[in-house]
């Protein structure tokens, strides 16, 4: 019960809370002012660093995944760059495992994609040593109130170990099901028809049913789509990996390009606005993965990988078929 209070505490995902009266004690007394993330960033030597933020921060909080990360509280500026000791708002660090030394530079790279086509993200940093992925949180408002959050793991009644169980088409019916308000529902189907369509350009195989999830306010009110988080490319790694759900009853990306525009119909949208988003899309990754050319270099295989995977898109969608 002890270890439960420490993970779901204050600090926790979403909304959910689960406390006891020793773990408020404790939290009390091991209170800290935060970091700064201009430093966090600006740090040589990362791993090192992680581990120290790891250690001190292991009390805040849990976070899924298998990537090592840690919740930090940020030390807040002030308009004149001082820093105040009071922390208003959290980052979530990332360090790449052993087996995947790059994997921050990767991230960035495909987040940074999604970011220039207009889907929404949290705010992302990479270190200058290229060790870190630090991200913004994004279930708090402005005014550090928790927003409540739940992933399609927990929305389908599933446990973490059947995250790759179901479809994209499952996923885009739940959305459909669970958000009632008219506007807000076409706006999250059409944001999970963009973030699936990425995620197969980018050869992301990890969209798994947790790295999708809902952002409420009140007894579900305000309900949207959460940004799009955790975003690399995988076949870099694993040149024959797949979707982590099904599209169109397949989980190959050579498949996707096929089911996307089925997909399209299951978003609530029309297969010519469909195949214009997809190949601005196309355009914008090209474009981006140019300018990021040198730290696309730094990942073995990535540069290969990501102009095999956007090549085969844009050569499907160039023709008048699609």
């Amino acid at each position: 019960m002890t270890i439960l209070s420490v993970l779901g505490g204050e600090s926790s995902i979403g909304r959910v809370r689960f406390s006891t009266r020793e773990a408020k004690q404790e939290t009390r007394v091991t209170s800290v002012a935060g970091e700064s993330l201009k430093a966090i960033l600006a740090y040589q030597g990362a791993k090192g660093l992680f581990e120290c933020l790891a250690e001190k921060y292991l009390l805040r909080g849990g976070i899924s995944g298998v990537q090592p990360k840690v919740l930090v509280p940020e030390r807040a500026s002030s308009a004149r760059g001082e820093e105040q000791a009071l922390p208003l708002a959290d980052l979530i660090v990332k360090s790449a495992p052993r087996e995947f030394p790059t994997l921050a530079v990767n991230e960035f790279v495909c987040m940074s994609v999604v970011r220039a086509c207009g889907i929404p993200t949290p705010k992302f940093y990479l270190s200058n040593d290229r060790r870190l992925f630090v991200v913004r949180r994004f279930d708090r408002a402005s005014n550090g109130c928790a927003l409540g959050f739940e992933d399609f793991a927990a929305l389908s009644g599933k446990g973490t170990a059947c995250k790759y169980e179901g479809s994209y088409e499952g996923v885009a019916l739940r959305i459909a099901a669970l958000i009632s308000d008219e506007s807000a529902r076409a706006a999250a189907l059409a944001r999970m028809f963009d973030m699936v369509a990425i995620s197969c350009m980018l050869g992301n195989g990890d969209a798994h049913l947790k790295n999708f999830g809902l952002l409420y306010e009140g007894a579900g009110t305000n309900v949207a789509l959460a940004p799009a988080f955790d975003i690399v490319n995988t076949t870099c790694y694993i040149p024959e990996d797949g979707l982590a759900l099904s599209l169109g009853g397949s989980k190959s990306f050579f498949a996707s390009r096929l089911h996307l525009l089925d997909f399209a119909n299951k978003c609530a949208m029309t297969a010519g606005s469909a195949r214009r988003r997809i190949r601005h899309m196309i355009e914008v990754a090209h474009s981006v993965v140019a300018d990021l050319d040198a730290l696309v270099d730094e990942v073995p295989g990535l540069g290969l990988s990501l102009e095999r995977e956007l090549g085969s898109f844009r050569e499907t969608f160039a023709s008048s078929a699609y």
